[in-house]
């Protein structure tokens, strides 16, 4: 599928601070007056713009707020209306925290389980599309969840916790990969199911159904070539887990925090670039497109 940018901003940026939001709503991180006041924005800023790009891959923009009103089937209005119900769960703890000096603990737990719902409702607004073989699978949801409990750890601070993230990510990371890559075929769709003839016999394309560009072409058919897809999944992995990891094995410092938040940051977007890039929807049977080159 084509990579937009704003899908690969909201992934990646709500993740981290809807991350950091679960730490400091757990209270493994408890900062107290400005920290908490600078830790606590910078969660509800990365989540908040996270989720204005994700409304700007709408078609319409302006009717956001229509996407609160289907929780009861999308995933998609899930995630919204949790997101929201986190924010307004942690508002009073982070300010009683950064304000006041005194924590409202049920709330932040309140929160922090919010806020990972929130996680896991954005993972499966892709692992529940079965038109993209590749998401639909078990693997996809570890993925944002440990990006995100890994992010939102270096954040907040807390090393030890974030080198683990950083070792299972990898793990999920490469899992997710491999059992990608055999999704399409496990699945069983191919041309003969997409069009309805392969009882009759072997189907195959004679030309696409029409020459110029469409919609379904522009946003539904992108192919990766192997050689660079093996490329970016090793930049992905390098910085997106091995690398921060390494640097939180050494005397952790402000500094080695710092470049290791960034590393993973840029692995992510790596990935999440690949993420959307390398799914095939099943459209493109139609056009001769399944598959990478």
């Amino acid at each position: 599928m084509h990579p937009a940018p704003s899908l690969i901003l909201f992934t990646v940026l709500s993740g981290l601070g809807f991350g950091l939001l679960v730490w400091l709503g757990l209270g493994l991180s408890a900062p107290l007056g400005a920290r908490a006041f600078i830790l606590f924005g910078l969660g509800y800023g990365l989540a908040g713009a996270g989720l204005i790009a994700a409304a700007f891959h709408l078609g319409h923009p302006e009717r956001a707020l229509k996407a609160f009103s289907q929780w009861r089937s999308s995933w998609l209005s899930r995630e919204a209306v949790l997101s929201v119900a986190t924010l307004l769960a942690l508002a009073p703890h982070a300010a009683a925290s950064a304000f006041w000096g005194t924590p409202l603990p049920v709330l932040g737990w309140i929160g922090a389980m919010l806020a990972l719902a929130t996680i896991f409702a954005t993972a499966m607004i892709y692992a529940q599309i079965k038109a993209v073989p590749r998401w639909h699978h078990a693997s996809t949801p570890p993925v944002f969840l440990l990006a995100a409990l890994g992010g939102g750890a270096l954040l907040a601070g807390l090393a030890t916790i974030a080198l683990w993230a950083m070792l299972a990510l990898a793990f999920a990371v490469v899992f997710h990969w491999v059992a990608g890559d055999r999704q399409f075929r496990a699945s069983g769709t191919d041309t003969g199911t997409a069009t309805g003839l392969g009882s009759v016999g072997r189907v195959r394309l004679l030309e696409p159904p029409h020459s110029g560009q469409n919609y379904l072409l522009r946003e539904m058919v992108y192919v990766v070539g192997r050689k660079h897809a093996r490329k970016l999944r090793l930049i992905a992995l390098g910085l997106g887990a091995f690398l921060p990891a390494l640097l939180l094995i050494l005397p952790v410092s402000y500094i080695s925090l710092a470049l290791a938040l960034l590393a993973h940051t840029a692995g992510m977007f790596v990935q999440r670039w690949l993420f959307f890039a390398q799914a095939e929807h099943v459209v493109g049977l139609y056009y001769g497109s399944r598959g990478q080159d």
